[in-house]
């Protein structure tokens, strides 16, 4: 019988990796240089911190993959040995690398450590998979364009390959990364990790007449709008169930090692619960879709894994290039759950919804810094008393504020406070 199958979630620091393994994760990726193609997520962590995490997740029975799936130039050869010599003493549980060349260097500098294949490697097909298997690469992270029949054809031909997919997050406008529009226009080069996202901005067209030396720009259908190359973002946690029953797919991997606290914790919720609920046959996906829409997104597709991307013609967003979605985060609990910092502008009389970490629960209770109560299945914090640690007191605090305050009673760590999008614009003045 397959193990049950994996959820894995990006760590772009040291919080966000302690965020994910609170909200559900099984296992996270990250890395600390611009070998691992997120040059920012990459500065964020260093390798005390880095090695922190690693040991945090072990003491957790929680795996750790490092990424180095960066393309070297030849000048790099030295500094891609040095660091996977430097990642190999840290013991992760992976080291995740996208070309052929470095797989040989991490077999002859790393060769206890699993080798998985990144994404940029575009594995579609079980030929392509024996080859990188015969190099000693024991899991694929096969390519977002590739079909739930395609891996079982992979699966049928190398029993013991591990075979990972995306699930959930951004997705690219080239074929599985290779993209060079962002090194075109901004010199910032897609795949060595500092991809400008020049895909998501809108663009004016014009039609140009040589032998007249006229230019004419062309107008774009009403409402239709000019954001031409924007791909929606994928969202699988529909087809959880199908995915599991397949019993071919070992992993599933949400995309965002540079996006927000709010949506690394929510998205892994909600597919924690997903596969929880399938393995427990209560599948239910309007429960997961409700909270994987309160994230900002570009609109969501269901991608390629279930239909062809010929087949597909919902997977580009023309009219705009992120909506809110339907919540906002309003603070975030600190580790040792005492205190809650500020996301969002919060007044006395306020209410945000308490969004608990997997497995976690709260009492209701009042007091004279504030009331827990239960409506509908939730939890919500309404505020009395604002005061900080150092004896502060406010009427409102604002985002950004540094302030450490005082919660009405302990919250689990990482506990995320929201509130609806309406709300949290019309506090703000934009409604």
């Amino acid at each position: 019988m397959q193990n049950k199958i994996e959820l894995l979630a990006p760590a772009g620091n040291l919080e966000k990796l302690k965020m994910a393994f609170a909200y559900g994760a099984d296992a996270v990726y990250g890395g600390t240089s611009t070998f691992s193609l997120r040059i920012r997520s990459g500065k964020e962590f260093d390798i005390d911190s880095f090695r922190e995490g690693i040991q945090y997740a072990h003491a957790l029975n929680k795996k750790v993959y490092v990424t180095i799936n960066g393309f070297p130039f030849n000048s790099q050869l030295d500094l891609y040995r040095n660091h996977i010599a430097k990642m190999r003493d840290l013991a992760p549980d992976a080291i995740i690398v996208s070309s052929p060349g470095v797989v040989r260097m991490c077999r002859e500098i790393a060769p206890d450590i699993p080798m998985h294949l990144s994404t940029q490697a575009n594995v579609m097909n079980a030929m392509d998979a024996q080859v990188y298997y015969d190099m000693g690469v024991e899991r694929i992270i096969a390519a977002r364009e590739i079909s739930l029949k395609d891996c079982e054809a992979i699966k049928r031909a190398i029993p013991e390959l591990e075979i990972e997919i995306f699930v959930h997050g951004s997705m690219c406008f080239a074929y599985s990364g290779r993209c060079l529009i962002s090194a075109l226009q901004m010199g910032r080069v897609p795949n060595r990790g500092s991809c400008a996202n020049d895909c998501r901005f809108p663009y004016e067209i014009y039609a140009h007449n040589p032998e007249t030396n006229t230019t004419f720009r062309l107008e774009e259908e009403s409402e239709v709008g000019t954001y031409i190359m924007n791909a929606k973002d994928m969202n699988m946690v529909s087809h959880i169930d199908d995915i599991i029953q397949s019993g071919v797919i070992d992993s599933l991997k949400i995309e965002g090692r540079t996006k927000s606290p709010y949506y690394l914790t929510t998205v892994t919720r909600a597919y924690r619960a997903a596969i929880d609920d399938s393995y427990a046959g209560s599948f239910d996906a309007n429960k997961y879709q409700e909270e994987i829409h309160t994230t900002q997104n570009r609109g969501f597709t269901d991608a390629y894994l279930l239909s062809r991307p010929y087949e597909k013609n919902d997977t580009q967003s023309h009219g705009f290039t992120i909506t809110d979605g339907t919540h906002q985060v309003a603070g975030i609990v600190s580790e040792d759950g005492l205190t809650w910092s500020c996301k969002d502008k919060t007044c006395l009389g306020d209410s945000v919804e308490i969004l608990l970490p997997v497995g976690q629960t709260v009492e209701p209770l009042e007091n004279a810094y504030g009331k827990i109560v239960q409506e509908g299945g939730r939890y919500f914090l309404h505020f009395k008393k604002i005061e900080s640690l150092s004896g502060k007191v406010f009427e409102c605090i604002h985002s950004g504020d540094l302030n450490d305050i005082i919660l009405p009673i302990k919250l689990p760590s990482y506990t995320v406070l929201r509130r609806g999008i309406v709300e949290a614009k019309t506090k703000k003045g934009l409604i």
